[in-house]
């Protein structure tokens, strides 16, 4: 072991170095966190499903549910056992990487999941990507138009619709959407999965609120650059209108996108696993609601951690991304 002239080894003098970097430390404050989140999660959810009532045992035995039938079905699946022995008995499980088995399909639940996540990855990646690319320059034009409170009307006409849209729930929008264009018009296909004609009214679905908010934010962020020092000072300097927007503003705008898109992930998650209903897409959605219907405690249990992780995952992800690109948000969140 290589010790230097003060007598320390080298490793403890980088593990020091380490720990007095604010990104080390901030990282470190945030995978903390994400690790409690994670066990907050996994207990939440195991006492969720358990509080909704019904009992899985006499759903699935239906008319031959007497008496005697439910409590060997029940000692079968190991209902019988006191809730705190069922959660040691599901998290040692989870740890030795077993989600347990489905009540009705008797398949593990890991392959339940696998054989609808492509689905539902498919979903909430295209509705993320209409977010994050229909938002910023619908925001940045808006706020552009608006500048210096110019056209008024333009800014209350901007402000009022997507207020509207902002406040209706994915499954209204999704019903609406579906009318419309599959039942009315008669263009695209109102339930499924097959084509990529399909994903069309789903993803609009789940993206037409998000995107209605941060277009909100992103005109906001807009007029607050717009109004700096430095952004006058060029156009003093007859930058071109190009320059300023993308080499000053858009960085800006960006950041704050960021921030707020981060946030809106957990709504998009959730509006695609209520979208799936509703156009009937098999995906992780659809699992969860038939699961709950039911009450087949390992799929819902499964199909809800992979999803919270996710969403978990991704902010966590935002912030450590937010924090490398500006620093000052380390001091912000500590």
């Amino acid at each position: 072991m290589t010790v230097s002239a003060a007598g320390i080894p080298r490793f403890a003098r980088r593990a020091s170095g380490l720990s007095a970097n604010p990104w080390f430390a901030y990282a470190l404050r945030r995978l903390l966190g994400l690790l409690l989140v994670l066990i907050g999660l996994l207990f939440a959810t195991f006492i969720m499903i358990r509080l909704v009532p019904g009992d899985p045992a006499q759903i699935m035995l239906g008319d031959l549910a007497d008496a005697e039938n439910v409590a060997n079905l029940r000692e079968k699946l190991g209902l019988d056992q006191p809730w705190p022995q069922q959660f040691v008995s599901y998290v040692v499980s989870l740890l030795r990487g077993d989600m347990g088995t489905s009540y009705l399909t008797r398949q593990p639940v890991a392959t339940v999941i696998a054989l609808r996540v492509a689905d539902s990855a498919q979903l909430a990646a295209s509705a993320l990507a209409l977010v994050m690319i229909a938002c910023v320059p619908v925001g940045m034009v808006a706020g552009a138009f608006t500048r210096e409170g110019r056209h008024k009307r333009f800014e209350v006409a901007f402000t009022a619709l997507t207020s509207v849209i902002g406040s209706i729930p994915e499954y209204l929008l999704g019903t609406f959407l579906a009318f419309f264009f599959a039942v009315w018009l008669r263009v695209l296909p109102v339930a499924g999965n097959e084509g990529p004609q399909a994903l069309i009214l789903p993803t609009l679905a789940i993206a037409l609120r998000p995107i209605a908010v941060l277009a909100r934010i992103v005109r906001l962020e807009t007029l607050n650059v717009l109004s700096t020092d430095y952004i006058r000072t060029a156009h003093m300097k007859r930058l071109r209108n190009r320059t300023i927007y993308f080499r000053h503003v858009l960085p800006n705008v960006l950041t704050a996108a960021l921030t707020i898109g981060g946030l809106l992930f957990a709504g998009v998650i959730g509006g695609a696993v209520i979208v799936e209903a509703v156009f009937a897409r098999p995906g992780m959605g659809t699992a969860l609601v038939n699961s709950i219907n039911a009450r087949d405690y390992p799929v819902v249990q499964g199909i809800v951690l992979v999803l919270g992780t996710t969403v978990v995952l991704v902010n966590t992800a935002v912030d450590l991304i937010l924090a490398a690109i500006d620093p000052r948000s380390m001091a912000r969140q500590s």
